[in-house]
Parts: C-alpha cells; sequence; structure tokens
C-alpha cells in the first residue's frame, strides 16, 4: 500500500537525481570528496562498524591508514550514486568504448561465456560500481537477471529497477522466486549476484579476509547442479569517474574434469577468496560499512548460553 510518506521519500530522491544530473561529473567529483571528510570527521556514521571491519581485513593498517580508506569509501559511495544518475544519459552503445574499458583477456572471456548456450552465473561484491557493470552486459546485449529483495518504498523500488531494466536485466525478488530462477536459469538466461550478502545461521560458513562468515547456499548450488560456469567480476572506477574497468577475474566450469572446486562449501570459499583478492587491490572502492562479519554459528550461540 503507498502511504504519503512514500511520495515524499520518492520525490526527496528524484529531486535529488535531478540535481545530480544538471550538475557536471567534475563537480560531482568535488562534492563526493567534500561528503567523504564530513561523514568521516563530523557525521561519522557507522564509524565503529567501518573501523572494526578494516581492523579484520588489514590487522597491520595504521590508524591514520584505515581513516583515510574511509573517507575516500565514502567519497567513492556519493560518486557511485552520480555515476548511477549520469550514465543512462551519457553511456550508450555507440560510445560505450569512451567510458568503459576491460581488464586484459577479460572481454575475450567475458564474451566467450555469455555466447555459451548454458547460462552462467556472475557474482561479483559490493565492491567498485557493480549497478554499472550489470548495465554494461545490458548494453553489450546479454541482459541477465537478477535477486534482490525489494525496497520497503515501492514508488522507489519501481524507480530503481526502472534503471536496471534499462537494457534488459530483470529484478525477481529475494523471497519466494526459486521456481522463477530456476525457470529463468533452464532457458539459458545469465544470473548475476551480489556474493558478499550475509546468510544468516544456516548459510554456508566460509573465510573472509582470514575471519568467519555466512554466506548464502544458492550462489554455489546453482553452478554445480546445472553443471554450469560461474563467474568472478567486478565493475571499478578507472583513473577518472565516469570511467570504468571490467573484469572477468576468475572462472569455475563444473563441466569441466578438475576445473575447480566441486562441493558447495569449497565453491563458497574458492569466490569469496576471489573477491578478496579483488578488494585488496582497490580497498577504498569496497563498503567496509557493509556488516560482512556478523553473528555466530548457532551451537557456539548455545554453548555460550549453557
Amino acid at each position: 500500500m503507498i502511504r504519503v510518506r512514500h511520495w515524499i521519500e520518492y520525490l526527496a530522491v528524484r529531486l535529488f537525481f535531478c540535481w545530480i544530473q544538471a550538475i557536471r561529473i567534475e563537480t560531482c567529483e568535488w562534492i563526493s570528496g567534500t561528503v567523504g571528510w564530513l561523514m568521516t570527521h563530523c557525521i561519522k556514521l557507522r564509524a565503529d562498524v567501518i573501523d572494526k571491519n578494516l581492523q579484520v581485513a588489514f590487522p597491520s593498517w595504521t590508524e591514520q591508514r584505515r581513516q583515510q580508506t574511509a573517507r575516500r569509501m565514502w567519497a567513492h559511495l556519493f560518486m557511485m550514486i552520480c555515476e548511477i544518475a549520469h550514465v543512462p544519459r551519457k553511456v550508450h552503445q555507440t560510445n560505450f568504448r569512451d567510458y568503459i574499458s576491460f581488464a586484459p583477456g577479460s572481454r575475450r572471456d567475458l564474451v566467450r561465456l555469455l555466447l555459451d548456450p548454458r547460462p552462467i552465473t556472475i557474482v561479483s561484491g559490493h565492491f567498485g560500481n557493480f549497478e554499472v557493470g550489470n548495465y554494461t552486459t545490458g548494453l553489450l546485449g546479454f541482459p541477465t537477471f537478477a535477486v534482490a529483495r525489494p525496497l520497503d518504498n515501492p514508488l522507489l523500488d519501481r524507480f530503481f529497477k526502472q534503471f536496471r531494466a534499462a537494457h534488459g536485466q530483470s529484478i525477481l525478488p529475494k523471497q519466494g522466486s526459486a521456481r522463477q530462477v530456476a525457470a529463468a536459469l533452464d532457458s539459458g538466461q545469465s544470473l548475476a549476484i551480489l556474493c558478499d550478502q550475509w546468510g544468516g545461521h544456516k548459510g554456508c560458513r566460509v573465510d573472509f579476509f582470514g575471519k568467519p562468515t555466512s554466506c548464502h547456499k544458492a550462489i554455489a548450488v546453482f553452478p554445480l547442479s546445472s553443471g554450469t560456469p560461474l563467474v568472478v567480476s567486478y565493475a571499478k572506477r578507472h583513473k577518472r569517474p565516469l570511467h570504468f574497468e571490467i573484469g572477468c577475474y576468475a572462472v569455475v566450469d563444473p563441466a569441466e574434469p578438475n576445473s575447480g572446486p566441486d562441493n558447495v562449501r569449497e565453491l563458497t570459499q574458492w569466490y569469496n577468496q576471489r573477491l578478496e583478492e579483488i578488494v585488496r587491490i582497490t580497498p577504498d572502492q569496497y563498503w567496509w560499512l557493509h556488516r560482512r562479519w556478523k553473528g555466530e554459528p548457532r551451537r557456539k550461540m548455545h554453548r555460550k548460553a549453557a
């Protein structure tokens, strides 16, 4: 049911996007730097979470370096919003080469995999501008579908789905869409999904930056049960705003013998390790405010309670 507050939130977001689209991307970059400084030194939103996450990932870093990374992360997040607003108006099929480049060897590998009649599972994390990565895939003529939780505001949910669907990407709800996901994979569509979301106490426990976390088992079940490739990819800002590098970082194909892990836990650990390697290259473009490590296995919780 649409409420009055939904309209107020929607109008505020639309006005904000109109303002961003009306200013130059270089101005957005300057504002992003200012926002990063304010969020780190004045507002300090989730400062404890960010600092603890960076201590887990980079225990040898000094406090000053962690603070610098936090500031650059906030600047990156605001810049990511600005890029999402500008990309549909500036990046098209005729000029995408001016804005998007591919890591060495990635163009050939991605095209080969996307042309395969089998569906593929493309996993990435809250790194770089993952929304632009999915947009680019559709722009090149390879639409994908994603699984995501609908926003609480139905107007905003529809607005952001329009951006994702601009070049054919469809969004399925996170809850109750198992049959739709299976049907999409059976029809040959490729799945693009973020692999670093908390999987709950029933998820698969693996290490990420040396600390146990939980991942959704379904991400590994899809390729293993169907014998289709799993691709770890990224889309990061490259050199300047609105310019990106797309990378096909690693691939596992269960249909090929000895190509990689052949069970759910090992495959889940494998793609988390690949994501960790990607993040270490450009740590300021990762969402360190994201609660990647939380909770404990139920057995440990019960043991402590006893």
